[in-house]
C-alpha cells in the first residue's frame, strides 16, 4: 500500500493542547462511578433533590445494578440509618417514582435496602457575607460602568481594600 502525497491525512484521536481539568474530571468520576454501579454520578449528587431533605437526611444511594445487558429495570440498593428502615419499606413505591422520573425512564424497579451508617455529608455552605458600604471616594469612578455583574464585583473589590487596617497578615 502506498500513500499517496495529496491524500487527507486521518484526524488523530489524541491532541497535544492542554485542557482544563473540569473536561478531565467528568470521566474520571464517571468511571469510578460506573466501577461501584452507578450510571449517573448525578443519582449520588443529587440525592437530595430526588427524593427531598428527610428522606436524604436518613439514606443515601449505594449502587443501582441491572440486568445483563440492559439499562432499565434495576435494583437500587440504598443504605438507611437502622431506625429508618422500616419507614423506607413502606415508601419505596415513591422512591422508585422518583427515581425513575429523574432518569426520564424506567431505570429503577426495586430497592434493596441496607442498613448501616451513612458516608459522611460535605456540610452545608455558609451564606456569603452581606457587602460592605463603598467608601464615597471610590464609588464615584464606578457608577460609570454599565455592567452590573462587573459593577458589583468592583464594589465589593472596594470595600474589602478599604475594610482592611494596616499590613496584611500572613498565616
Amino acid at each position: 500500500m502506498s500513500k499517496r502525497a495529496g491524500a487527507p491525512r486521518p484526524e488523530s484521536v489524541r491532541s497535544n493542547r492542554s485542557r482544563a481539568v473540569s473536561e478531565l474530571l467528568p470521566a474520571i468520576g464517571g468511571a469510578a462511578f460506573r466501577r461501584f454501579g452507578f450510571v449517573q454520578s448525578a443519582v449520588v449528587s443529587r440525592w437530595p433533590d430526588i427524593v427531598g431533605p428527610r428522606l436524604s437526611a436518613a439514606s443515601a444511594p449505594e449502587s443501582i445494578r441491572f440486568p445483563h445487558g440492559k439499562k432499565q429495570d434495576g435494583t437500587l440498593t440504598l443504605v438507611v440509618r437502622g431506625a429508618h428502615a422500616p419507614m423506607m419499606q413502606h415508601i419505596q413505591p415513591e422512591i422508585i417514582e422518583r427515581v425513575n422520573r429523574f432518569f426520564g425512564y424506567c431505570a429503577v424497579a426495586r430497592i434493596q435496602i441496607r442498613q448501616g451508617e451513612l458516608p459522611a455529608r460535605m456540610p452545608a455552605r455558609k451564606a456569603p457575607p452581606a457587602p460592605q458600604p463603598v467608601p464615597p471616594e471610590m464609588g464615584d469612578g464606578l457608577k460609570g460602568i454599565a455592567d452590573p455583574e462587573l459593577r458589583a464585583v468592583l464594589e465589593s473589590f472596594a470595600a474589602g481594600v478599604a475594610a482592611t487596617r494596616g499590613l496584611p497578615k500572613v498565616s
